[in-house]
């Protein structure tokens, strides 16, 4: 729900207002929210000195990889995401607003920081350039192999400002997309900035009630820290493993629970594919076990992720039950749609999960600082 505010503006600063506008081609609306959004990012920007270390959030959807920063002492300095509806529950939480199209970003305008975290889209790398290039004995770096993709921006923002360290975020099927030719790529561009790569497939049913698979790429600065460099994936799982039980709401508007249609319609549908030899269907999710992964088509009909009522048809779940599945805090305010809600939960992260790499990640680059300090004493 928007807000009315009315101002009073001197003449001469209404006259270039007005000619900016005119230029611009934005309503006085956009300049103004725009302006203010600028000054609130700014103060953002002041690190406060309880903070130990300073990280940048890219793709930063709304926020998850933040929230699990924050909760190892780290500050934020720079946040970038397009999508508008994304933008609005971002603020609400932080606020601040992310710049948007990252394309369109200056590197060396982004802040300094220790560590990038990003969950960037997968994208269809051109191998054929790539290709050419080395039938013809031509080097060839990240920028040919990588340009036109969304990692490129993500490889020339670590080229710039050169972080100590970096995390990366994306599906489970990196790694074999287009018969793992995307993933060499991904790998080979980030060593060839000269930073030691390690990656793994984690499991977010360690720490929340859901089966979601994700690989994260962890990175450190030889250049900083020279090659000797060791790196473990030990998570530790939360205890006792959680349970769907323990997310859900007591009371449930009726407006969740599928019509007759909708419910006839997806038990025939089942039926379909059960008798093709297949398991496509509607999933009920066990109150005293884990559910699917949560995607972002979920606002279509709920279907991978019901929950069973007495006396009932199912239910869907509620957007406060899907951040909790994905382990957001009841404190984590929703202020989209249910429609949007759904899509932003389904595309974010595991938080606890990201929370636990984060604080292995820090650990480590503590470490790696340390050692580094006592080498140039001595």
């Amino acid at each position: 729900m928007a807000k009315q505010v009315h101002i009073r503006l001197d003449d001469t600063v209404y006259e270039a207002l007005s000619e900016y506008i005119g230029e611009a081609g934005q309503t006085v609306q956009d300049c103004v929210s725009g302006a203010i959004m600028q000054f609130l990012n700014r103060q953002k920007q002041v690190i406060p000195e309880k903070a130990d270390f300073t990280f940048i959030d890219l793709f930063a959807g709304i926020g998850g990889m933040r929230l699990a920063y924050e909760s190892v002492g780290g500050h934020c300095v720079y946040s970038n995401e397009w999508e508008k509806y994304c933008q609005q529950t971002y603020f609400a939480n932080f606020g601040e607003q992310p710049e948007g199209d990252i394309t369109k970003v200056d590197a060396e305008s982004i802040p300094d920081h220790d560590i990038l975290v990003a969950g960037f889209p997968c994208q269809p790398f051109s191998i054929a350039g790539v290709s050419k290039k080395n039938s013809l004995g031509r080097a060839t770096g990240f920028e040919d192999k990588t340009q036109g993709t969304l990692f490129f921006d993500v490889c020339r923002i670590l080229k710039a400002k050169r972080p100590k360290a970096f995390m990366l975020e994306n599906v489970k099927n990196l790694s074999s997309h287009d018969r793992g030719r995307t993933f060499k790529v991904i790998l080979e561009s980030l060593e060839e900035l000269d930073y030691e790569v390690f990656y793994d497939i984690l499991d977010g049913q360690n720490f929340v009630p859901q089966h979601r698979e994700r690989i994260l790429i962890v990175g450190f600065d030889r250049k900083r820290f020279g090659n000797d460099i060791s790196f473990k994936f030990d998570i530790t799982p939360v205890e006792p493993k959680p349970v769907m039980d323990r997310i859900l709401e007591k009371d449930v508007d009726a407006r969740y629970t599928l019509s007759d249609k909708l419910w006839q319609y997806l038990q025939g549908y089942a039926e379909k594919h059960k008798a093709a030899g297949n398991g496509f269907g509607f999933g009920i999710a066990p109150r005293n076990g884990i559910s699917r992964t949560l995607s972002a088509r979920y606002y279509k009909d709920g279907s991978e992720i019901l929950i069973e009522q007495p006396e009932q048809n199912p239910r869907r779940l509620t957007p406060r039950e899907c951040a909790r599945l994905q382990g957001f805090p009841d404190t984590f305010k929703i202020v989209v749609s249910d429609t949007q809600a759904y899509k932003q939960f389904g595309n974010s992260v595991v938080v606890p999960l990201m929370s636990a790499v984060a604080e292995l990640v820090v650990s480590k680059l503590n470490d790696l600082v340390e050692d580094v300090d006592i080498t140039e004493a001595i």
